[in-house]
């Protein structure tokens, strides 16, 4: 048993993985969590018997959050029950046009002779985003890397033009695929990490793989039983977990973090991870300066978004488990929401309804819709109000009606809507943000903060800020890939 105390500041899913991998080298773990329940943007709300899963709705890449069992000689089908989605999900568009998403190499051939696309179109590109997948993962995501001397060293010369540099995820899409369907389909898998598929880096174009051979997931009675799954393990391993705990202050010395202060409470600890983001836990724990703050300017935030939950005393048949509503002009889309940094006069909607698997999180005969399009961080120079998002949500909800959800206001029972406010509030994220840093091609070529503090040794982070950046799988293997970093640097 290692006698030094780590403190793990929130229960996002970084921060989980983290402390679970931690406990399983034999540290003493302690996790602070302002909130009263563990799981960070993976949260849950219940209402007049609907469940909505808040954050997170899909689950990918589930043998990363296998290993948290294996370590400790369990299965995760004993704690987490998943199963396959089918299809993956469907896509709508304005001209009536309907496209399923089908890991299935016949049925997705006959959803892409639907909008006239070749199917060994779709054969290329997905052979092409292998490849990438295969060289993303062998080094950035398996071996955790963080710097441009690390990368040299692992990749060498000779692999820099396989990374497919030169091109934009779109450039990337368009090489392969000729109508603007498909086109629109295969560049919004950039949703997984909040950004611009116009101005993130082609070699972004290994997410599709993440689905089409790893397969989306479902976890029955919604995603929060993941959160509940790994509260029994840590429970297990010995974790202690300090809910409505909230962590005000890091105090440092002798270049070293030396512990935190929780509701008034000093913790000391020889090593602290933060699963708060870069930015915030450096200028409202730490108190940095602003010289080194500019230093971070390159970590700009992924978007936010607008969450609405609708719980109706109907259902729709013609949708599936998971949607998405695209926009007339994808392009001014992203331009919109990613460079003029305006809510969007026709979003591309993400609409979950989770009960066409799942009966229970709905009411017989009744559903609750999840409804989320990307939208603009907060820009506090220039701040819209919670009445400029209600706009956008009535928006939204036009934008529905005219897509086939007929009456859907008049079959509204319960409703909830958080907004970029909201969500900067409940989980301090910079600047409102969902998906930690934005994936840009040109401001930081998709790379995310380093997980090891450039400014004290012993203060680590984890989340969507850090690499390799946003999503479920990938916060995972952050928190398993810094609890190895720290092992090797505590063994020095």
């Amino acid at each position: 048993m290692n006698d030094k105390q780590v403190i793990v500041i929130g229960s996002g899913l970084g921060g989980l993985s983290a402390a679970i991998s931690l406990a399983q080298e034999g540290y003493a773990v302690t996790i602070h969590e302002k909130n009263a329940k563990i799981g960070g943007k993976l949260n849950v709300l219940k209402e007049q018997g609907y469940t909505f899963d808040l954050g997170p709705s899909i689950l990918t890449l589930p043998h990363i959050f296998e290993r948290l069992f294996e370590r400790s000689g369990r299965k995760m089908s004993d704690y987490i029950p998943i199963r396959p989605l089918r299809p993956h999900w469907r896509n709508f568009f304005e001209d009536g046009k309907v496209v399923d998403l089908d890991p299935d190499p016949e049925r997705m051939a006959a959803e892409a002779r639907k909008v006239g696309e070749d199917p060994a179109n779709v054969v290329r590109f997905l052979k092409y985003s292998a490849d990438l997948y295969d060289l993303v993962n062998a080094g950035y995501f398996e071996q955790g890397l963080d710097t441009a001397k690390a990368f040299r060293r692992f990749y060498g010369l000779s692999n820099f033009l396989k990374f497919d540099l030169f091109r934009t995820m779109h450039g990337g899409v368009k090489r392969f695929l000729k109508t603007p369907h498909m086109r629109d389909i295969f560049d919004y898998f950039i949703k997984y990490v909040g950004s611009s598929a116009y101005h993130a880096p082609a070699f972004m174009n290994c997410m599709a793989t993440i689905q089409f051979r790893y397969d989306l997931w479902y976890v029955d009675g919604g995603l929060y039983n993941i959160a509940r799954g790994l509260q029994r393990l840590m429970d297990e391993l010995g974790v202690v977990v300090r809910l409505n705990s909230e962590v005000t202050e890091v105090r440092k010395q002798d270049g070293r973090v030396t512990g935190v202060l929780a509701n008034g409470e000093f913790h000391p600890a020889d090593i602290i991870v933060s699963n708060m983001e870069v930015i915030p836990a450096y200028e409202k724990l730490l108190l940095e300066d602003a010289a080194f703050m500019r230093s971070l300017e390159r970590l700009e935030p992924s978007c936010s978004g607008l969450v609405l939950e609708l719980g109706l005393d109907c259902q729709y048949p013609q949708l599936a488990h998971h949607n998405f509503l695209f926009s007339g002009h994808q392009r001014e889309h992203f331009h919109t929401v990613f460079r003029k940094r305006q809510l969007p006069p026709d979003p591309t909607i993400y609409l979950v309804a989770a009960s066409k698997t799942d009966p229970t999180v709905a009411p017989p005969g009744c559903d609750c819709l999840k409804i989320l399009p990307h939208i603009p961080y907060l820009d506090d120079e220039h701040p819209l109000t919670r009445e400029d998002y209600l706009v956008l949500k009535e928006r939204v909800l036009d934008k529905l009606e005219r897509m086939g959800l007929r009456d859907l206001r008049r079959h509204i029972v319960f409703e909830h809507c958080w907004t970029p406010l909201d969500i900067r509030e409940q989980y301090y994220s910079n600047k409102g943000s969902i998906y930690g840093v934005v994936s840009d091609r040109f401001k930081n070529l998709a790379f995310k903060a380093p997980k090891q503090s450039t400014k004290y040794p012993n203060l680590f982070f984890v989340g969507g800020s850090v690499n390799p950046g946003g999503g479920m799988p990938m916060v995972v293997l952050c928190g398993q890939n810094v609890a190895k970093n720290i092992v090797a640097w505590d063994r020095c």
